[in-house]
């Protein structure tokens, strides 16, 4: 009877891993016209808040879980553990409801109080770590409570998980070039760098000739909310230092000008971290004479409340 019970409560797992892997992906795409226009140019922008969880992070959390029960790594008699910024952490979270999965997430202290709510209204259990030490410091304390307690926790490490950039690599860069097969540059923020590399990585095969263009802050102080300033930061496990054909940096002010004028402009409400993609997306745009450029909008303004209301 146990052993039967243990089949069907997999049978379960994976019958709802199917069905809420059908509101992950395939994302609307917006046309940016209003801050940009030139002959010959365009910028597409992808809208990632319009899937389970409101941000890009879904695609990685759902590969990661979906990869971790496939292989039997996490079942309801562990927990997730990881460290997160918060977008990953809510993407985890809520998908582990749909599955009847328990999580346990790292998190820097000074995330912001949407971010808080939101973990705490999924029944996420939340470790308070160092807001000094950003996401590097929560990275350690998952590591230490992974090895002190491997038999409760599935370590989910997103920074050095594959499955992270695997997830874009198998379906982010598929929606654009399907979509968009004249793309010509790929912009996106170094983060987790999973969209960047996974998405990267997979236009290069399909398309020797798209350039690949990385973003980053400008300082290790910066407000960008889950981006890294690499010099300054732990470098993701993930990352591929040969696969940018360019690197720009991006100023948090910048960004939050962009926030106030993309309401006005486009109709969107964005995040620090999509503002500042559209700034990067926007610089490349600027010194083409032909060319269509895309890049990602991670989320929208939802679970920044504090720094919206200083903007308007």
């Amino acid at each position: 009877m146990y052993i039967e019970h243990l089949i069907q409560t997999d049978i379960d797992l994976l019958s709802r891993l199917r069905q809420v892997g059908q509101k992950i992906g395939n994302t609307p795409v917006h046309h940016i016209s209003g801050l940009f226009s030139k002959k010959g140019v365009r910028i597409y922008a992808k809208k990632e808040w319009e899937q389970l969880s409101g941000s890009v992070k879904a695609r990685a959390a759902f590969n990661i879980i979906r990869v971790a029960v496939q292989n039997g790594d996490l079942h309801r008699s562990k927990i997730l553990l990881d460290a997160t910024s918060g977008n990953t952490g809510i993407a985890y979270a809520a998908i582990a409801k749909e599955l009847g999965l328990r999580v346990a997430l790292c998190l820097p202290e000074n995330a912001s109080p949407e971010r808080k709510t939101i973990l705490q209204s999924l029944g996420a259990e939340i470790i308070f770590t160092s807001k000094f030490e950003g996401t590097d410091g929560a990275q350690e304390v998952a590591r230490e409570l992974a090895s002190e307690r491997p038999d409760l926790y599935f370590y989910a490490d997103q920074y050095k998980n594959n499955n992270n950039w695997k997830a874009h690599y198998q379906h982010t860069a598929l929606e654009i070039i399907e979509s968009f097969p004249q793309v010509t540059h790929f912009v996106a923020g170094l983060g987790t760098t999973g969209t960047f590399t996974g998405t990267g990585r997979r236009l290069k095969e399909l398309n020797p000739d798209i350039q690949l263009v990385a973003l980053q802050p400008d300082s290790a102080l910066h407000g960008l909310e889950g981006w890294k300033h690499l010099e300054t930061a732990v470098v993701p496990g993930i990352y591929d230092e040969n696969l940018a054909n360019e690197f720009l940096e991006i100023d948090t002010a910048e960004a939050y000008e962009i926030i106030k004028a993309s309401k006005q402009h486009e109709g969107l409400l964005l995040s620090p971290s999509s503002a500042a993609n559209l700034v990067g997306a926007i610089k490349v745009a600027e010194k083409l004479e032909t060319g269509t450029v895309f890049t990602i909008l991670p989320d929208n303004a939802d679970k920044y409340g504090e720094v919206i209301k200083k903007l308007f």
